[in-house]
């Protein structure tokens, strides 16, 4: 199949016209600010300030009305910077969690007051993190009846033997960005045909996010196009989008969020699935409020 055109990315907040009310940003980042939110000691990078009141005006700028904050890794288990902006966020944010194992039930009743719903498990070398299949079962037993997930960053090389560990647990789970597969192998390699098989498995979502990192962050991104669209095509009722704002520890030039939009857009014309994408499942697996707050937040 030919090349199709991407469309230059707009520098006015006319996405406004176009997303479904209550559309959401499934997957982005808070850092800092360092002054008032240290990063941990023991973090293996360190980020340049990603404050609320910049994802506010990343998102005032795509159309954006809805988030849902990932705890990142150099913040560690001091989720003080993503709590804040739960807060200061009016119900418009949800977030998914780093927390230690031993975990005790009072933090995670108050982390899902505030608006956590879910674990993230960062299964990458660059990150530190050796979680294993024991460590998931044992998270899940924890969060299960709180109705939270598991969030799984992982190379698309550990998909195959990872997959039906997690169909095996008692919760959802999500696996980030289209599992940062092989580009190279193309949608037919081993590990993207494994997220393929997910199609109707219960509990099992995908984010469409990342389509720069699978393109070795080269504009326009067309080594991610052909996997966001087979995704599309066959698991809409099952997948996440985000900006992964503010784009840590990326190849190439950081990506231009609204550009990101554009690319989904583009990819997603039809407004019944922008809506079933953007607003229908987030808001099921994070547990928004039907409606949706209006203003601006300060």
């Amino acid at each position: 199949m030919p090349d199709e055109p991407i469309r230059q990315a707009r520098t006015s907040s006319t996405a406004t016209d176009i997303l479904p009310a209550g559309a959401c940003d499934a997957h982005l980042h808070i850092f800092g600010p360092a002054h008032k939110f240290p990063f941990a000691p023991e973090r293996t990078y360190t980020p340049a300030d990603a404050s609320f009141e910049m994802m506010r005006d990343m998102h005032a700028r795509l159309g954006i009305q809805r988030g849902v904050i990932v705890q990142p890794n150099c913040h560690g288990f001091d989720m003080s910077a993503t709590l804040d902006a739960l807060q200061r966020g009016e119900g418009r944010y949800r977030a998914v969690a780093l927390v230690p194992a031993d975990v005790g039930r009072a933090e995670l009743e108050r982390l899902d007051k505030a608006g956590v719903r879910g674990v993230r498990f960062n299964i990458m070398p660059h990150l530190g993190d050796s979680a294993t299949p024991q460590d998931m079962a044992s998270m899940a037993a924890r969060i299960a009846d709180l109705g939270w997930h598991l969030c799984i960053h992982t190379q698309g090389t550990s998909l195959p033997e990872l997959l039906p560990v997690l169909k095996a647990l008692p919760v959802p789970y999500i696996i980030d960005h289209m599992g940062r597969v092989d580009a190279s192998q193309g949608i037919h390699g081993e590990a993207f045909q494994t997220i393929l098989a997910l199609r109707g498995s219960s509990g099992a979502w995908v984010k469409i996010s990342g389509a720069d990192r699978l393109s070795g962050g080269h504009a326009p991104y067309r080594q991610g196009r052909d996997f966001m669209r087979v995704l599309l095509d066959a698991m809409p009722e099952q997948l996440l989008w985000g900006t992964d704002w503010p784009h840590p520890n990326v190849a190439g030039a950081v990506p231009d969020d609204m550009a990101l939009l554009d690319f989904f857009l583009d990819l997603c014309p039809q407004q019944e699935l922008r809506e079933q994408i953007l607003v229908h499942n987030p808001q099921t697996l994070y547990r928004f409020e039907q409606a949706f707050p209006t203003g601006e937040i300060s």
